[in-house]
């Protein structure tokens, strides 16, 4: 009952008491987001601080006295401001103190490299750096909120005068948002805010502690769309030992050790151990199996482990207490207009306050030297004081910069008789001189505030520059193709009858090594072929007739083929090559017309083209019961292509009589120097068209050479290389030198005598300082010395032609001395053009019908035998995990039409009157 006593209705007093939650959770959950990212995760703009950073750095800045500070103390003075919890302090804390810029540390503070934790809060010590108390921190220039609870005062932003955010970088998660915005090299940021104010275009990209390389070519000025690819340093100690020397950011030694293992149990790569023996420095030795290429296994490690790793930038910052996506770049150039903003604030304080001391100085020197105190001495009044005092300054109050006020006199009251007895006018004229040198120059740095923010950044490069030279190496990358460099971990079955192929039917035929992602691809005597991906077992279709390792754009390996046309009788003849497909997806290699099915098949590594007899049926109306035919007098086309007529009879039997010669020629070579390997895709320098017996010729900067094959997966480092060539052992090799025990310039030419592939041989002195200075294998080379001018030479350019200077010698003969100390440079100039070969009568040589064509090779082994072909991996881009192959274009050739032309021409050959597609 209310007070009336009245009884209240249940159902009004149900309906005051509920209330709508749609709009209340859309405002808390807004309000949430909105603190968390302003607030917790995403940095502001002008000092690239997220509030915990910043509430840190007041904290420290209040406490410092020069010493050491507990880091404990500073998580509780930091609380003062902001209720963090004391973990977030302490990791936040210790994440600024890892990156080595803005705080002095003492006591463990942990490795990034190896992931060890710092020692506990109590135990470890830190203190502002020099470099932060020059760049963070002014009072006048610095705009004030009240914290939390209103008891103290913090920063709404640090007037930081350097891109700290773009040096530092940050990782935030937020409520729908996140940021990462990753570390940029101290130097470079100094000399790129210097190229932008001076009104030059600005590329920067990320340097990390932890070293390694870094891939920069879609790093996308840090937007959400880019990437960057960083790998580790790997170098091959030996033939057995690979050694890792830095390790890609974000990870540490133990994170990639356990990937380095997970992958080598999963049948990725083969390594015997790994050893970590991290000390000052990265080093993991990854001890190599038997037998296991070093090059290989370095792709391998990229491939399969944390040896590289992707990352993705998103640089995101709060700008007028909004998020904002932007790149790198831009976030430089607000930087660096805010430190000229900042530096001009302080120079217009500097101004004001030297005016001010001048004004004081004049007042204090016209008040004494006049003697304008001895008139106050009979005022009775402290108005008449001041009244007196301003009457004795009238005359002189034009030649001010403000008006005199009341202050200014009641300063003057306050001077003491002791400081006006020891008064010396010529001292304070000298300070007076000194002040208004100061504020000439300060006006002056106004006047020029660009040059003026130029020349504090080169002195922040001055003093604070030395040891913050870039530790990540820029390099591009080549693209690793995991299904050319994983290790062979699974074996390939086949059971051709019931049409399934795969790694689990080891009760039935053996095929070859494989990997577990690896495609495989099938053909069957009906036609019909089909590319699918290793399983345990698949059904791919029964009266299998071939199936081996497929590889995407493998443009060597061309199959025969001869086919019965199941509606005409009509047998066809073909060569095709498979280079894209869709996987599982059937392709029909006939015309596609029923009972149609293959007579003759063989897969050929490198297009060899052998000769098969044909024998046709007794009853047959064909004059000729039995003939040849080559393979080598058809082009190659695509697999859809109809092929030619073999024969309009009926075939008997089909059986080959010679194995096939290539009739693709050599492979055209080029060599990357910034990657620092070979490729067929025109990129870098021509090296020539390789054959099999052909063999790619190194020669170091350390004056060794080696010779090694032409592979793709061949490691070649950079900086390290002088010349890569194609090996011709007619050429010689000239070689200048400088040999370090007798400190003499040599010149040696000499051939190359070893054959064995993958061993270095020196061919200069081994005494210490000795180094390959330049290296030709041109027949007839030129050089010159350019000779500094301070040197008494009648000329201060030399040419020299190296056959006038010496023969061709063994490849450790020491060379001829050159008579040369010093020089500024030495460099090849363009070699003399090779004398005139004299004529020669020419003979004729009679080649018999059945002899080898000169210049080409026979291939007899098994991978040119009918029907059934091992294959092996010799070439590289097989995607991955993708499910769809591009396909290539396919349209059916009518029966004696002129052949498709060949896909691509080899620019330059070599090959001794042979095309790619040419006739025997």
């Amino acid at each position: 009952m209310d007070e009336n006593g009245a009884t209240p209705n249940v159902e009004d007093s149900e309906l005051h008491s509920q209330l709508p939650v749609s709009g209340l959770y859309e405002s808390w959950f807004l309000d949430y987001a909105s603190y968390v990212i302003l607030e917790r995760a995403v940095p502001a703009i002008e000092d690239g601080l997220k509030p915990v950073q910043r509430r840190i750095m007041h904290a420290l800045n209040e406490m410092d006295d020069g010493r050491f500070n507990k880091v404990a103390n500073v998580i509780g003075s930091t609380m003062q401001y902001h209720p963090h919890g004391d973990a977030s302090i302490n990791d936040a804390i210790v994440n600024l103190g890892q990156k080595e810029l803005l705080f002095d540390t003492q006591g463990n503070w942990g490795d990034l490299r190896t992931g060890d934790r710092a020692a506990a809060a109590r135990y470890i010590e830190v203190r502002l750096s020099k470099f932060s108390k020059e760049i963070v921190f002014n009072n006048d220039t610095t705009e004030w909120q009240l914290s939390y609870d209103g008891r103290k005062r913090e920063p709404v932003t640090l007037p930081v005068k350097f891109p700290l955010l773009l040096s530092l970088g940050v990782e935030g998660i937020a409520v729908g948002l996140s940021t990462k915005i990753l570390p940029h090299n101290f130097c470079e940021l100094i000399d790129a805010s210097i190229n932008i104010l001076q009104g030059k275009e600005v590329v920067i990209y990320p340097d990390f502690l932890t070293g390694g390389q870094i891939d920069v070519s879609n790093y996308g000025d840090g937007h959400r769309s880019g990437k960057v690819r960083v790998r580790a340093k790997i170098e091959e100690e030996d033939k057995k030992m690979l050694v890792i020397r830095d390790i890609p950011f974000g990870t540490t030694t133990s994170s990639l050790i356990d990937s380095i293992i997970k992958a080598n149990d999963g049948g990725k790569i083969k390594i015997k151990k790994v050893i970590d023996n991290t000390a000052a420095d990265v080093e993991i030795q990854v001890h190599l199996a038997p037998g296991v290429s070093p090059d290989i296994t370095i792709d391998a490690l990229y491939a399969f482990t944390e040896c590289e790793v992707s990352i993705s930038p998103n640089a995101c910052v709060i700008i007028e207490d909004k998020p904002h996506f932007v790149g790198v770049t831009d976030i430089l150039r607000y930087n660096t207009q805010q430190t000229v903003h900042l530096l001009k604030r302080e120079l217009e304080i500097r101004r004001l306050a030297l005016l001010e001391k001048i004004l004081y100085g004049s007042l204090e020197k016209i008040f004494i030297e006049n003697r304008i105190y001895r008139d106050i001495e009979e005022c009775e009044t402290f108005e008449a004081v001041i009244r007196t005092i301003d009457k004795g300054l009238e005359p002189y109050k034009p030649q001010f910069y403000r008006a005199i006020n009341d202050d200014d006199i009641l300063e003057l009251t306050e001077i003491r008789i002791k400081r006006i007895s020891k008064y010396d006018g010529y001292k304070a004229d000298e300070l007076m001189r000194k002040w208004q040198e100061e504020l000439a120059e300060t006006e002056d740095n106004l006047a020029n505030i660009t040059r003026f923010a130029i020349d504090y950044f080169k002195d922040l490069l001055k003093k604070y520059g030395k040891g913050r030279e870039r530790r990540t190496e820029i390099r591009a990358f080549n693209q690793i193709s995991a299904n050319i460099v994983a290790a062979n971990n699974q074996k390939l079955y086949v059971n051709r009858a019931e049409g399934f192929i795969g790694s689990g039917l080891k009760k039935d035929e053996y095929v070859m090594d494989c990997s577990d992602i690896d495609d495989i691809i099938v053909f069957r005597s009906d036609g019909r072929c089909l590319v699918t991906k290793v399983q345990d077992k698949v059904f791919v279709g029964k009266d299998i007739i071939y199936c081996a390792v497929f590889v995407k754009n493998d443009e060597r390996k061309v199959y025969n083929l001869v086919y019965l046309e199941g509606k005409t009788g009509v047998s066809y003849i073909k060569r095709f090559q498979v280079t894209a497909v869709t996987r599982d997806r059937e392709y029909d290699l006939t015309q596609g017309t029923p009972k149609s099915k293959i007579t003759y098949f063989t897969a050929n590594e490198n297009g060899e083209a052998e000769i098969i007899t044909v024998n046709l049926n007794a009853q047959s109306k064909a004059k000729v019961k039995q003939f040849d035919f080559n393979f080598a007098d058809l082009l190659i086309k695509n697999r859809s292509a109809m092929g030619n007529i073999l024969t309009k009879y009926t075939v008997r039997k089909l059986t080959m009589k010679q194995a096939g010669r290539s009739t693709l020629g050599g492979v055209e070579m080029w060599f990357d120097p910034i990657i620092g390997r070979l490729n067929r895709d025109e990129r870098g320098e021509y090296l020539g068209n390789f054959g099999p017996s052909d063999n790619i010729l190194v020669i170091y900067k350390d004056g060794s050479y080696e010779l090694t094959n032409f592979d793709l997966t061949n490691h070649y480092v950079s900086n390290e290389v002088l010349l890569v060539r194609k090996f011709d052992s007619k050429l010689p090799i000239t070689a200048l030198y400088y040999d370090g025990g007798q400190k003499q310039h040599f010149i040696k030419r000499f051939t190359i005598e070893t054959s064995s592939l993958d061993k270095k041989f020196v061919f200069i002195s081994d005494s210490k300082n000795s180094k390959l200075i330049l290296a030709s294998t041109d027949k007839r080379p030129r050089f010159e010395i350019v000779h500094a001018k301070n040197e008494k030479r009648d000329q201060l350019h030399e040419e020299f032609v190296v056959e006038d200077l010496i023969d061709i010698r063994g490849w450790k003969a020491m060379g001829y001395k050159l008579a040369i100390d010093k020089f500024k440079d030495i460099r090849w100039l363009e070699s003399l053009p090779e004398p005139p070969e004299e004529e020669k009568p020419e003979e004729v040589e009679e080649i018999s019908d059945d002899s080898e064509e000169p210049g080409t090779e026979t291939d007899n082994g098994a991978d040119n035998e009918p029907v059934t072909v091992e294959t092996t991996e010799s070439a590289e881009n097989v995607t991955d995990d993708a499910d769809i192959i591009d396909e290539e274009s396919a349209s059916m050739d009518e029966e004696n039409i002129d052949p498709v032309k060949p896909k691509k021409k080899a620019k330059k050959s070599t090959d001794s009157g042979k095309s790619q597609l040419g006739l025997f």
